[in-house]
C-alpha cells in the first residue's frame, strides 16, 4: 500500500483501536492511570522515531516485523513504568490517582522531548558516535530540562483547598500551571506548523540551517507565536486556557502529526515552496478539527457525557486531550515508528517522513 492511502488507512485503524481501548478502560481508569502511563511512553517513542529512526538498539533493529515492533513496545513499557513511577512519587507524592502536579509535568516532558529531538535535531547528542548512548542521554536530558521548567514556571496556587493539594508538591513558580501547559502545547503546535512549511522562512537564511542556531531560532519563534496565540485566545477572545488547548492547539497539533508523519506530506508533494506549507497547514487544521469533533461526538458512547468548562472542572476538555494525545497519538507513534505500519507497509513511516523532509533541505528534523 502506498501513500496517501497507506496513511489514511493506518490512521483510521489506530483511531478505531483507540476508541476500543478507551471504552474497555472505563472513564476513571482512562482519565487516570492509563493516560498518565501512556504519556510516559511518548518521549521514548519520539526518541525511537526521530533520533534512532528505528535502528537502535542494534539487537532490535535486526528483528523482522512484527517481532521488532513488539520488542519496542516492551521496551517502551519498561521506560514508561520507570518514568511514571518516578514522577508519581516525586511530583505527585504517591497519591492515587496521579495528581495534576505529576500529570502536567508528564505532559510537558513530551513537549520538551519534541523540541530537543526535532527542533534541535537531537543536537548535541548527534555528536556522540555511539547513537544508542546519544539517544539515552538525549532522553535523560529532556527529563532534566523539563524538571527545571517545572520548578521555575509551575504554580499550583489555584488548587489550594483541593483534596490533593500539598504545599510541599507545589514549586510555587512564576505562572499558573495550567497556563504553562497550554503555552507549551501551543508552542509545540507552532513547531509543527513550521514543519508543514519545511521550517520556512527560518531555513531561507543560510546561517540558520545548522545546529544549534536552527534549534534556538525555531524554538524561540515557536514560543513567541505560541504566546501570541495564547494571549489572543485567553485575553482577547476570553477562552479559558484548557478550552483554548482543546479547540485550537491540540486539533492543529494532532492534524499536523497525521499530515506530516502518517501521510508523509504526500498529498501536496508536487507543490513547492510556501504554497505547499500553506496547503499542509490548512489540511492539518481541517483534519484536526474534524477528528476533535468526531471524538467529542463519541465521548458519550465511550465514557459517558462529561461536563465542560470551569463549572465541570474541564472534565470534557481533559477527556478530549487525553483521547487524542495520551492514547491515539502514542498508538500512532507505536504503529509507525515501532511496527513501520506493518502489515500495511514494510517500510517505516519515519523513513518516509525523513525522505520527504530531506528532499528539500539538508537539516535533519523528523
Amino acid at each position: 500500500m502506498k501513500q496517501p492511502a497507506l496513511g489514511i488507512t493506518a490512521t483510521a485503524v489506530v483511531v478505531a483501536i483507540s476508541w476500543v481501548v478507551i471504552l474497555l478502560l472505563g472513564a476513571d481508569l482512562f482519565m487516570g492511570w492509563a493516560s498518565y502511563a501512556l504519556m510516559g511512553a511518548i518521549p521514548f517513542a519520539i526518541l525511537v522515531g526521530a533520533f534512532w529512526k528505528g535502528e537502535h538498539p542494534a539487537a532490535l533493529e535486526r528483528l523482522g516485523q512484527p517481532a521488532k515492533g513488539v520488542a519496542y513496545v516492551g521496551l517502551a513499557a519498561v521506560v514508561a513504568a520507570v518514568v511514571s513511577v518516578i514522577h508519581w512519587q516525586l511530583r505527585g507524592g504517591g497519591m492515587n490517582p496521579p495528581v495534576p502536579m505529576a500529570v502536567m509535568t508528564i505532559i510537558t516532558s513530551v513537549v520538551t522531548m519534541f523540541f530537543l529531538a526535532v527542533a534541535f535535531g537531537g543536537w548535541p547528542f548527534t555528536l556522540i558516535r555511539n547513537r544508542l548512548l546519544g539517544g539515552v542521554l538525549l532522553l535523560l536530558t529532556a527529563y532534566l530540562v523539563n524538571a527545571v521548567i517545572f520548578q521555575i514556571f509551575f504554580d499550583f496556587g489555584f488548587a489550594e483547598g483541593a483534596p490533593f493539594y500539598q504545599p510541599a508538591l507545589d514549586p510555587a513558580g512564576l505562572f499558573n500551571a495550567w497556563d504553562v501547559v497550554v503555552v507549551m502545547v501551543t508552542a509545540l503546535a507552532v513547531m509543527f506548523l513550521f514543519v508543514c512549511f519545511d521550517v520556512w522562512p527560518i531555513t531561507s537564511v543560510a546561517a540558520l540551517r545548522s545546529q544549534p542556531l536552527l534549534g534556538v531560532v525555531w524554538t524561540a519563534a515557536s514560543f513567541a507565536i505560541g504566546l501570541l496565540v495564547f494571549w489572543v485566545g485567553t485575553s482577547v477572545v476570553g477562552m479559558a486556557a484548557p478550552t483554548l488547548m482543546v479547540t485550537v492547539s491540540i486539533p492543529f497539533l494532532f492534524g499536523s502529526i497525521i499530515v506530516v508523519q502518517m501521510l508523509g506530506g504526500s498529498l501536496f508533494s508536487n507543490v513547492k515552496g510556501p504554497a505547499k506549507g500553506a496547503l499542509n497547514a490548512g489540511l492539518a487544521m481541517i483534519l484536526g478539527l474534524a477528528l476533535a469533533a468526531l471524538y467529542r461526538a463519541m465521548m458519550p458512547l465511550l465514557s459517558g457525557e462529561l461536563p465542560a468548562g470551569p463549572e465541570g472542572n474541564f472534565a470534557a476538555e481533559l477527556w478530549l486531550a487525553n483521547a487524542l494525545l495520551a492514547v491515539t497519538f502514542p498508538f500512532l507513534a507505536f504503529f509507525g515508528d515501532f511496527f513501520g505500519l506493518w502489515p500495511l507497509s514494510r517500510r517505516s513511516a519515519s523513513a518516509e517522513v525523513t525522505e520527504e523532509v530531506t528532499a528539500e533541505r539538508d537539516v535533519e528534523r523528523v
